[in-house]
């Protein structure tokens, strides 16, 4: 009996459970999936949250819930990966073989990279919102803060979700206009990148709904340091923004089960090649989703369309025949703008976002870099579609390859 083992039941996880069980036959190839975690969390709901439009039970399920029958889940702690034995050591110091790996561990949050960051005000008066925790503590503490300076910061990048620091800070500022204290507090969105965004086009325009909404926009800014005592954050260079709530979306890295195997980069990520989604150190290590070190959005839609590609270059494996399938980092976005609106945008390694219709030409019914109420639409109703469609690996209209078709070039 072969074994195929997979590294983390989150999105991209699932997804290739999902796949691969129907694919290979059972009586063949044994399939395990191993996480941490006992609780699946639709992650674009975190943003709801603090702002009481989502509870979190209502963006929760259980892992097992999305597993298919014939496949093993366990729930254990990943110690280390040692790939040269094709083997994975879990923390009580079992361990499983395998002939085929997939790491699809995600990203976590590391805040006490940064210094003073988890320090006394941690989830007192800063705080995160890419966590159950965090969002959860937010929402508590927006229902009596009585105003001040609400400064979002991203410590760097690559992050979860790139647009949910700008959702964040468009939602915060419908919630305190609906609350009739807006005039009471200004929000600061401090950045790392040049502008609001990493790609121009969209930064452009996003810059502009940040502008209309007077929210305050300091680019260029690494932090290096957070002041409890002061309330202000502090950039390498000596730049200040001083808070009364700090927002923070602390330095991402790879699970620590890479940092220990000698597969990833210096921040974890696992080193794979960007279109055949295969490790560069070992054949039949295999990487999907934030996991690996690709130049894309860390994104549940560039998950989504990895899967077919790794699966495609998984049975070409499995058969002895070259890995021909190629990503071009296809990512689409929904963005909520506040009051009622949405943008949509959609991209890949090598084309920027771009204005037109999404998915179908000429009828859409989705338009790109245009903010109207359908995208808005489309937002809540994913959250119906990840549970039901995107997670069981049933098929979507969408296609895994970035198409120009419907869009405005020039």
């Amino acid at each position: 009996m072969k074994k195929l083992l997979i590294l983390g039941a989150g999105t991209a996880g699932t997804i290739m459970a999902n796949k691969m069980r129907k694919e290979l036959p059972d009586n063949e190839w044994n399939i395990t999936i191993i996480d941490r975690e006992k609780d699946h969390y639709y992650q674009p709901g975190f943003l709801f949250v603090p702002f009481g439009l989502y509870k979190m039970n209502e963006i929760v399920k259980p892992v097992s819930k999305f597993i298919p029958s014939g496949v093993v889940l366990i729930n254990a702690v990943i110690e280390k990966i040692d790939a040269p034995a094709n083997k994975v050591i879990l923390s009580d110091n079992s361990s499983f073989d395998y002939d085929i790996l997939i790491i699809a561990t995600g990203v976590r949050m590391s805040p006490e990279e940064t210094t003073g960051m988890n320090g006394k005000l941690w989830g007192k008066s800063i705080f995160d919102f890419y966590t159950p925790e965090g969002a959860e503590a937010l929402a508590g503490f927006f229902k009596t803060w009585e105003g001040g300076k609400l400064v979002i910061n991203i410590a760097d990048n690559p992050i979860k979700c790139p647009v949910a620091p700008l959702e964040f800070a468009f939602y915060a500022d419908e919630y305190f206009i609906k609350k009739g204290m807006r005039d009471k507090v200004e929000i600061i969105f401090v950045t790392p990148m040049s502008g609001a965004f990493t790609k121009p086009r969209a930064a452009k325009m996003l810059g502009a709904i940040l502008e209309k909404k007077k929210i305050n926009i300091v680019t260029d800014f690494f932090i290096g340091e957070v002041d409890n005592d002061n309330k202000k954050i502090i950039d390498f260079g000596g730049r200040e923004v001083s808070f009364d709530c700090l927002v923070s979306i602390p330095l991402h890295t790879g699970d620590q089960a890479i940092m220990e195997s000698g597969l990833g980069d210096e921040f974890g990520f696992v080193k794979a090649d960007k279109f055949t989604l295969q490790s560069v150190v070992h054949k039949n290590v295999f990487v999907i989703g934030d996991a690996g070190n690709f130049p894309t959005s860390k994104a549940g839609s560039v998950a989504h369309f990895q899967a077919d590609i790794l699966h495609e270059n998984l049975m070409s494996y499995i058969h002895g025949k070259p890995l021909t399938a190629k990503s071009d980092g296809h990512s689409n976005c929904f963005i909520e703008s506040g009051f009622g609106k949405g943008i949509l945008i959609d991209f890949n390694y090598d084309t920027e976002p771009l204005a037109g219709l999404f998915p179908v030409p000429v009828i859409g019914p989705m338009s790109l870099l245009k903010e109207n109420r359908a995208n808005h639409i489309g937002k809540l109703l994913f959250r119906w579609v990840y549970w039901n469609i995107l997670l069981k690996a049933r098929w979507l209209p969408i296609s895994n390859k970035m198409s120009l078709a419907g869009k405005k070039v020039n």
